[in-house]
């Protein structure tokens, strides 16, 4: 099912959560909204669901208008993080549920609702847990009964809420690759929630970076890495080093900084800041450069450096430790940086400060 979100805006109280949404999913598409807490990814996701209202914008299915829709009307899939199945119900009792409820008139006889959950179980490669309780389970299963039950009411949409979060990361990784597959031989539209850039990159078609109720970037693995289109996702991204240059005809200049890897950017001369990521810095060593090295720590694969500009910036590189000669990055050798790739923004201009015109009082002397 195609959806199409145009300016939805949410509040909570005087916090502003979505600003302006726009965003169309495609049919059969699996979309990741990335982004840290706070971000409104989640309040999103609620919103398709029929869960929260918006207080202004469109959101339409199949050009269907979904607001004048209750939840149970849309016919949606929800995963949560937590699973949130019935303790007390066995796992083919679950994955049921959904079908069970359904009004009369729409619910399938006990031999059509058995039949599907079958077909879910073996589909799921979960059949040998059919008559366990959740607590007899671990928490990769729990997640793929929860999928089940999503799955059983042929939703239109699936909607996944961090739906690896409370697992630790092997068990993600391999759930990542099951989820894909899952999703595949299904043909769903599907929008899940994280904040984890590896699993949105593996997992969807397409990534939505959003940041304090905004979308910041709409796009596929490679270009959003290689191409933030603002700060916010630079720094999200991982370019985590911010260091002052200028730029003259597209080139970027600065004390003790070799950008000759930069492309020329298109961006009006005068000052500006590189985002770069530590893996994108390399320190070599020259005599006459202004940096030097502060400090020095190796996890036995990579060498962690900080070094220190004469006013006081910092600025961190990681590096292979075998790739480097390493007596020449002791502490306090001066160094050069060689900016393999990073991002350019013109420099923030502060708000400029209102002028403040003085008022002349002119007192009449009492009579």
């Amino acid at each position: 099912m195609s959806i199409t979100i145009s300016g939805l805006t949410k509040r909570f109280g005087q916090t502003e959560v979505l600003r302006g949404i726009e965003l169309g999913v495609d049919r059969g598409e699996l979309v990741a909204l990335l982004g840290p807490s706070g971000s409104g990814k989640t309040t999103l996701l609620k919103i398709i669901a029929g869960l929260e209202w918006p207080d202004a914008g469109r959101l339409s299915v199949e050009g269907e208008d979904w607001l004048q829709l209750a939840a149970q009307d849309r016919r949606i899939g929800f995963v949560f993080q937590h699973y949130a199945l019935f303790p007390h119900m066995r796992v083919r009792d679950n994955i049921g549920f959904g079908l069970s409820v359904r009004p009369r008139a729409a619910r399938p006889g006990k031999a059509a609702i058995a039949a599907k959950v079958d077909e879910l179980l073996h589909f799921l490669q979960i059949a040998h847990l059919a008559n366990r309780y959740p607590t007899q389970l671990s928490g990769g299963q729990r997640q793929r009964v929860a999928l089940g039950r999503a799955l059983a009411i042929e939703p239109r949409v699936l909607l996944l809420d961090e739906p690896f979060g409370a697992l630790d990361a092997a068990i993600r990784r391999d759930l990542r690759r099951w989820l894909r597959g899952v999703h595949d031989a299904t043909g769903s539209t599907t929008i899940f929630v994280t904040h984890d850039q590896e699993e949105a990159f593996e997992l969807a078609d397409r990534v939505v970076v959003m940041g304090a109720g905004r979308i910041e970037q709409i796009g596929h693995a490679d270009a959003i890495h290689d191409h933030p289109a603002s700060p916010f996702v630079a720094r999200f991204m991982g370019a985590t080093v911010e260091l002052p240059v200028t730029l003259h005809a597209g080139r970027a200049e600065g004390a003790g900084l070799d950008l000759s890897a930069l492309p020329r950017r298109a961006l009006p001369d005068g000052a500006a800041n590189l985002f770069v990521r530590p893996q994108d810095i390399t320190p070599i060593p020259d005599a006459a450069a202004p940096w030097r090295i502060a400090s020095r720590s190796s996890t036995g694969a990579h060498l962690r450096l900080v070094v220190r500009a004469p006013d006081g910036a910092e600025a961190e590189a990681d590096l292979p430790r075998r790739a480097v000669n390493a007596e020449a990055l002791d502490p306090g050798a001066p160094v050069r940086l060689r900016i393999e790739a990073g991002t350019i923004f013109p420099a923030e201009r502060r708000a400029a400060l209102p002028v403040v015109t003085p008022i002349s009082l002119k007192l009449e002397s009492s009579r």
